[in-house]
Parts: C-alpha cells; sequence; structure tokens
C-alpha cells in the first residue's frame, strides 16, 4: 500500500506537482500539512497531530466529515510525523511518500530524515520530496529511474556502509566502503534511465537532482553573485 504523508515544512510547487503525480491508497495529514493536502483539492483520510499547527475547530470539521482524527498532547516524546509514520506503518504501508518533512528549521529536517533509521521502517520504500528532489533510504537494494546527467548521490547514515555497488553511474563502485565524513558518493551522475545501488552492510541516504532541478539552483546562485 502506498501512503502519501503530508508535514508541516515547507512545500514547493514541483513537490506539490509531484504529488499530483501520484495515486497513494491513503493521505495522511501531519498536523499543519493539512493545508498541503487542501492546496491539492485532496481530502486526507487520517489526521494526526498535537493541533499546535491546526485549529481544533478545523479538526472538529474533519470529524463531521467522517475523517479519522488522532489527537496526541503537545508534552510527548515523539514528533506529530514520528506517530504518523509508524501509524502508516502499522496500517500495512510498503511505500511511504513524505511531503514538507524538510526545508524551515534543520532540527525538525534533520531529526525527520533520521526516521530512516528506525527498525520499523525497515523493509519500507521511503521518499522524501523537497525543492523537486528526491531522498530515500537504501537498506539492501534500490533502483534509481531518471534521465542519463540527472545528479545522484548517496551518503552513509548511521554508520559505515559497506559493499556499497553502484551499476548505471557514471563513477561506479565495486564492494566499496562509504565512510561517515567522507565524500565519495556525493555527486554521481545517471547515465542510464534505471541505475541501481546496493549496499551489503549499513544504510544509505540517496539524494536524486533531476537536471532541470539542479539548473535552477546554478541559476539562482548565479543571480544572486551577481546581486540579483
Amino acid at each position: 500500500m502506498q501512503v502519501a504523508l503530508f508535514a508541516n515544512g515547507l512545500c514547493s510547487d514541483l513537490d506539490l506537482n509531484r504529488a499530483r503525480s501520484l495515486t497513494p491508497e491513503r493521505i495522511i495529514a501531519v498536523d499543519g500539512g493539512l493545508r498541503w493536502i487542501e492546496a491539492l483539492g485532496w481530502r486526507p483520510h487520517v489526521f494526526i497531530g498535537d493541533e499546535d499547527s491546526t485549529p481544533p475547530e478545523k479538526t472538529a470539521t474533519l470529524e463531521a466529515a467522517g475523517i479519522q482524527v488522532l489527537r496526541f498532547s503537545p508534552d510527548k516524546d515523539e514528533t506529530d510525523l514520528e506517530l504518523a509514520l509508524f501509524h502508516a506503518v502499522e496500517t500495512g504501508a510498503q511505500v511511504l511518500h513524505l511531503f514538507a518533512a524538510l526545508g524551515g528549521r534543520w532540527d525538525q529536517s534533520l531529526a525527520n530524515l533520521l526516521l530512516v533509521l528506525h527498525p520499523r521502517l525497515r523493509g519500507r520504500q521511503v521518499y522524501f520530496y523537497a525543492d523537486g528532489q528526491v531522498l530515500f533510504p537504501v537498506y539492501h537494494r534500490a533502483v534509481v529511474r531518471g534521465r542519463p546527467g540527472d545528479t545522484v548521490s548517496f551518503l552513509p547514515l548511521g554508520g559505515v556502509a559497506q559493499g556499497v555497488s553502484l551499476e548505471g553511474f557514471r563513477y561506479p563502485l565495486k564492494k566499496g566502503t562509504l565512510t561517515p565524513g567522507s565524500t565519495l558518493g556525493v555527486s554521481n551522475v545517471l547515465v542510464r534511465p534505471e541505475a541501481l545501488v546496493t549496499v551489503e552492510e549499513g544504510i544509505l541516504l540517496g539524494i536524486w537532482i533531476p537536471q532541470e532541478v539542479q539548473a535552477s539552483v546554478e541559476r539562482d546562485k548565479n543571480l544572486l553573485a551577481k546581486g540579483g
């Protein structure tokens, strides 16, 4: 089952367009992430959160419409997104699409990314969408789809990643080692529409950057450099 979760972070037009291309079987509003779902003209199946960024009268309206609302106290140990992810897993999610989970506050962004280290997410496909880029953990094996020329980077998460192999990239690797603090896996390039990454021990974070997004980033950097 594919589930789309919308958190209370930043969500660009590129990300909203990506969401429109998906056909999730369940949609989860993570507190203030409800506004992104409404921007798409969708309705959530579930609302999860402590209502610190959604007025209670709004959630009351959701309940009246038959939408499940799971309220939590603000004085809790988990973030709303952590609770939402585990709810999704408990209800059968195998593919998790996360929107508005990154950007803005660095503490929240990093904490959200590091959730992929939790054992309960092992075996699931997890995708974070941010500014037209896609971030995803690689637990054992992943196929990266895109256009030849797209940039893809791989970073080790939670320790050393061993037995890393990359096929279909400009810079292939055969049973290599990626060590935290090293940039060996940064800025590789697709040479085929489908490429394969495998890791024997450890977890990788993959970042796919389409060419048009990379070009937009470079244009913005040049404008800033020129004072524009």
